[in-house]
């Protein structure tokens, strides 16, 4: 019975090669599509999922600042952790992360500037589960001078050789011995470090050796005492069910027993799992464009699934009296039924072998596009699981009702021709295209809308002019800087040089540390410092809104320059001349400029300032033009040469920083570009088809007009009329929908386009010419036929 079925079902394929192309392709590009944008969604939804204890690891954040300063901060004080452990009964274990940056590594006469690098505690590996390949997990760093590194760091170094025992020198003179081998971090994991340090070496280096102070006169005897530095990822590993707003009162009451007149200081604790997706404060940090890519996966197989509903049931008046002869001969409703699911059956596991087929030939492309590490392997069972539901779902989806339908017709009225198109054949056909151009016009409207914005923040006046900026740390060039720059300036092609504390395109450094007059009481006000020397803002071009600009005069060691957003959230007025103080310098605000984006445009621009303090001003740009970059970047070198021996420079464009802060939101972007043009086309194959078989069924018709006189334009625009009126419906469905959606995406940008109303029409009439040159290929056709040829057949 079996062989009988497939048989048939092979003969009705090969016998209609014109339309199992159509779906075959439309469901080949179906299933390709959507199961890369669902293991896209898949990816994003496991990250940090394989640690073991993951649901109980959460990064505790600090809430500060009041008002339009109120910001929570991820990076929080060294005590947290111990006190932690030792006070909250809740907590089993805990671990602090401080990054520090991307010093240079020598390992005999190897130099390499690592990024990544961090101090930690041991607990580290016990808290989270990244595998050790060497050492000893429950001690990792024997002493002060123990490093582990990745198995790629360690490849990279030793080649070959035993890592273990070797010795590696950071900066100039500081040797670790190397005691552990950590396996490569998965590309899923939101904590990744190439190098790891004992803590104990920061603690003893910061406090113990050296007595850091804050204030000149009492020293702090250790990172658990000082409850200032606010430099530590902390995570803590607490007891299943444990009640977090609790823990967060106790963490919040901890710190201000021992720091009171920090209170109130709320603290937050925020799940490992929801880290990549979510902000501290359960904002949407990705979240919604997984959702959306989900949705889009999802509608792409609905598309797909579509145009096999429509042809087969609108063929199905083709195939009655097959079904009618079938019934009287002896055959049920249910043999007839599983006949036609087999045959959909068929057809897709031709389309799902091209569509796993053509995966595996466009994953390395995917991967690259989508910036993504997936694969197809035989032994990923989460992967092969998701294809296999996407398939099942497809599959049952587009198979029951043309199924139904066709073992539903009775015998004597088909032979007598007495079927008509109903509500399981017309109607219903015309509610599944409407649906179909409705999600490609919504596409359509989130690909302009997407691209807009991201044209918006490209092209965006960031208050700053960072084109053409080479920039790198200085090192050994700080203490000669005034040399250096003397040197830089001679060569040709350097036309400014100019030094900060931090990349003007992303610093995050803060400071609630302030006072200015007229404070309010319990005002908590948090500033943006930037260390700078005098040349800053001219070499930035930075607009003077109001008062001076530092001259590089003794004096401006205790000026400030304020942007207008520090202004409007001290309410200070006439600000000139005002006393300010952040942190330990006390001085008056000399000059107001205009805001600049020294983030993301996704924020909003916060209090800044600017001071002028030249030894914390460690990063130098350089000024060239675009024809003179390789010459600025050969002086570089050879300038950094002279103070830095053979540590590698590793400079970059502030351009290339600036695209690097959005090149999610351009990957993001260009997938939906992507995806939402094969959504189209797949749709346009369904449109193609059914103008092609509403071409047929209207042969006589159109033979008997022709005879009695209409016009080829008159045949198209009777076969185009129907399908024009479904798109204007979809166009009115879809409108709607999209404005909503994409004022939802937009919310999450600080600045932002304005959703026009030309979008929306562009959107419409694209939409409809594609479906008009879609449909006017086939009615072209079947108006210019002779109608003489046409009557004869019928």
């Amino acid at each position: 019975m079996l062989r009988n079925y497939l048989k048939t079902a092979w003969r009705n394929i090969v016998s209609n090669k014109f339309y199992t192309a159509i779906n075959v392709i439309g469901l080949t590009f179906g299933l390709v599509i959507g199961l890369f944008m669902l293991l896209w969604v898949q990816d994003e939804l496991s990250f940090d999922a394989f640690n073991k204890k993951g649901k109980d690891i959460y990064r505790i954040g600090i809430v500060g600042g009041t008002e339009a300063s109120k910001q929570i901060f991820t990076y929080i004080i060294a005590p947290v952790a111990t006190f932690a452990k030792n006070e909250v009964p809740e907590v089993m274990d805990g671990v602090r992360i401080m990054n520090i940056g991307n010093p240079s590594f020598r390992y005999k006469d190897k130099i390499f500037n690592e990024d990544r690098i961090a101090f930690t505690d041991a607990s580290y590996f016990s808290v989270f589960d990244f595998p050790i390949i060497q050492g000893d997990r429950k001690n990792p760093f024997p002493d002060n001078n123990s490093v582990v590194i990745t198995k790629k760091i360690a490849e990279k170094y030793f080649g070959k050789e035993n890592p273990i025992g070797k010795t590696i020198t950071l900066g100039k003179s500081d040797n670790f011995k190397v005691t552990g081998v950590v396996a490569d971090y998965p590309a899923n994991s939101s904590v990744t470090c190439n190098v790891l340090l004992p803590i104990s070496k920061f603690n003893y280096e910061a406090y113990i050796k050296s007595g850091r102070s804050y204030n000149g006169t009492s020293r702090i005897s250790s990172m658990d005492a000082d409850w200032i530095n606010f430099s530590f990822e902390t995570y803590l590993l607490l007891k299943p069910g444990t009640d977090i707003h609790k823990l967060e009162k106790k963490l919040q009451a901890i710190h201000e027993h021992n720091k009171p007149d920090d209170a109130p200081v709320p603290y937050l604790a925020q799940p490992l799992l929801n880290m990549h997706l979510y902000k501290a404060d359960g904002g949407d940090a990705g979240i919604s464009t997984v959702r959306t890519f989900a949705i889009v996966a999802i509608l792409i197989l609905v598309i797909a699934c579509i145009n096999y509903v429509n042809l087969s049931t609108a063929r199905s008046m083709l195939r009655a009296k097959e079904v009618s002869m079938r019934k009287i001969i002896g055959a049920g409703r249910l043999q007839l039924f599983l006949q036609f699911m087999i045959e959909t059956t068929v057809l897709f596991l031709i389309a799902t072998v091209l569509a796993v087929g053509l995966m595996y030939v466009l994953m390395p492309v995917y991967n690259d596009f989508s910036g993504k590490q997936l694969q197809i392997s035989l032994g990923n069972y989460q992967v092969w699981g998701y294809i296999a539901l996407t398939l099942v779902a497809t599959l049952t989806a587009s198979s029951i009702y043309p199924a139904l339908l066709l073992s539903s017709f009775e015998p004597l009225k088909a032979l007598k021709g007495r079927i008509t198109a109903g509500i399981g054949n017309a109607a219903f056909r015309r509610v599944l295209v409407v649906l179909q151009f409705t999600v490609s016009i919504v596409l359509i409207i989130g690909t302009l809308i997407i691209g807009k914005q991201l044209s918006f923040i490209r092209n965006r006046d960031l208050g700053y002019d960072k084109e053409n900026v080479l920039t790198f740390m200085m090192q050994g060039m700080q203490a000669h800087y005034d040399a250096a720059k003397a040197e830089l300036l001679k060569q040709p092609g350097i036309m400014a040089v100019t030094r900060g504390s931090s990349n003007i395109v992303d610093f995050n450094g803060w400071t609630g540390d302030n006072d200015w007059d007229g404070k309010p009481a319990k005002a908590n006000l948090f500033f943006h410092p930037m260390d700078v020397d005098k040349d800053f803002t001219s070499f930035f071009k930075i607009k003077l809104k109001e008062g001076a600009l530092f001259t590089g005069a003794v004096a401006d060691s205790n000026h400030f320059i304020v942007n207008e957003a520090a202004i409007a959230a001290m309410g200070m007025k006439d600000p000139i001349g005002k006393s300010l103080r952040i942190q330990k310098t006390k001085g008056t605000i000399i000059g107001v400029v205009k805001d600049f984006n020294y983030t993301t445009v996704r924020k909003k621009i916060e209090p800044a300032v600017l001071t002028y303090h030249t030894p914390g001003a460690y990063r130098i740009f350089i000024k060239t033009t675009g024809g003179d970059a390789q010459k600025a970047i050969t002086a570089a070198q050879n300038v950094w040469k002279q103070y830095n021996n053979d540590t590698p420079l590793d400079y970059s464009f502030l351009d290339e920083n600036f695209s690097q802060l959005y090149k999610t939101d351009e990957r993001t972007g260009s997938l939906f570009n992507v995806f939402s043009a094969l959504a189209i086309v797949i749709s346009c194959l369904g449109l193609f088809g059914l103008a092609t078989y509403s071409a047929q069924v209207k042969t006589r018709e159109i033979g008997i007009r022709k005879v009695l006189g209409s016009s080829v334009g008159g045949i198209i625009r009777l076969l185009a009329s129907e399908f024009v009126l479904l798109i204007i419906i979809s166009i009115l469905i879809a409108v709607p929908i999209a404005w909503y959606s994409m004022s939802k995406w937009l919310q999450d940008f600080a600045y932002k386009i304005d959703m026009t109303v030309w979008i929306f029409l562009l959107a419409g009439g694209g939409a409809t010419l594609i479906a008009l040159a879609t449909i006017s290929i086939q009615s072209i056709k079947a108006a210019l036929a002779n109608p003489v040829k046409s009557l004869r057949a019928e």
